[in-house]
């Protein structure tokens, strides 16, 4: 380690990743802190019998940038693979988007003209405008698909009714009326060949990191070592919660090795019913047809992030933007900081705009 450094990152997720990687190539020195035992955050992989976990979640990355897309592939190889997670309600299957497949299944029908009848009809459930997710739903899909594919998977997801979200979650569900189970648009899609954590290491090859490193409670150490900062945490803690906390949603992962070559027959399977408890079950191997004889699953647990510490989801609701609000205007107020990240956000992004961003970010400061 040095004395002093140009910038000092705190977290090594891609955001910080990204912008590591661009200031080492314009010649800077970096520091990255990071508070979990392994670089890479939320998209962390091991492998595991040949097998590539992914230990936070499934994470296809997916884009019609070619930009962004060539910059990924650039750093390490990908292969081609297309999401098409479907939907377990009481033992029925379902596709997932909402798509012909979907509505053959579930109305006995075979076009796309009775589907948009159908879903037409029930639409006009909801009069006005919609006051909770509950009625955005319904005048987007109808009650049958709201009931049967989002309903229960949503509660779950939120840990609280429907009626009591904002409609502002849910700003738009996919419906096709074609037969296509692929669930992205975007003209790229794929997972890195040796997981991301290949990527990650290929990223913040020359800065020196450390591990296991909390930031705050020794901040003021750690800024003095560093002309800039860059934070990518959580900024009521940054802050000391000084003005309340912000509410995240958080998961549990439940990993399970079992003695079968092939337990689901799909990457994703969604269960959208309110009975079973977890809202997913991942099935490692079929991000990358492995021939393993054994198989990894994760079954996915929504809880409050107070039980895990874990922040992945922002409660978006009046009351978090404000207070968020409050914490950017002192985050921005120190010359020396900048901040950037789904967390230092406050948003859910998906991994294609992460990567501009942080790209943008650097443009812009360095």
């Amino acid at each position: 380690m040095r004395n002093h450094y140009d910038i000092l990152i705190v977290g090594t997720g891609l955001y910080g990743d990204v912008f590591a990687h661009e200031a080492l190539k314009r010649g800077k020195s970096v520091l990255m802190l990071e508070k979990r035992s392994h670089i890479g955050g939320n998209i962390y992989t091991e492998k595991r019998d040949g097998i590539t976990i992914h230990c936070y979640g499934a994470h296809i990355f997916h884009t019609s940038d070619k930009e962004i897309w060539d910059y990924v592939t650039g750093l390490v190889p990908f292969h081609p693979f297309i999401n098409s997670p479907i939907a377990n309600f009481h033992g029925h299957i379902y596709n997932m988007p909402f798509n012909m497949n979907t509505f053959a299944r579930m109305w006995d029908i075979s076009t796309p003209e009775e589907a948009m009848r159908i879903i037409s009809e029930q639409r006009k459930e909801v009069k006005g405008v919609p006051e909770n997710l509950e009625e955005q739903a319904i005048s987007l899909v109808g009650r049958d698909i709201y009931d049967t594919l989002v309903k229960g998977y949503t509660e779950k997801q939120w840990g609280r009714p429907c009626t009591k979200l904002p409609p502002e979650i849910i700003k738009r569900l996919p419906v096709r009326f074609t037969y296509d189970n692929n669930y992205f648009s975007d003209r790229f899609q794929g997972i890195p060949d040796e997981g991301y954590t290949a990527l990650a290491e290929r990223l913040i090859d020359g800065a020196d990191i450390l591990l296991d490193t909390d930031y705050v409670p020794e901040r003021e150490r750690w800024d003095e070592m560093a002309d800039i900062v860059l934070y990518t945490g959580c900024l009521d803690s940054l802050f000391g919660y000084r003005e309340g906390k912000l509410e995240y949603r958080s998961e549990i992962f439940e990993e399970e090795r079992l003695e079968t070559e092939n337990f689901q027959g799909n990457a994703v399977v969604n269960y959208t019913d309110k009975e079973t408890p977890w809202t997913r079950i991942i099935e490692h191997k079929h991000f990358e047809n492995s021939s393993s004889p054994v198989s990894w699953i994760s079954r996915e647990y929504p809880v409050d992030y107070e039980k895990t510490g874990e922040p992945f989801y922002p409660v978006n609701d009046k009351r978090n933007k404000d207070l968020y609000g409050i914490y950017r205007t002192m985050a921005e107020a120190d010359g020396k900081l900048i901040i950037g990240g789904r967390l230092a956000d406050y948003a859910y992004y998906d991994m294609d705009k992460t990567v501009k961003a942080a790209l943008n970010k650097v443009q812009s400061v360095l």
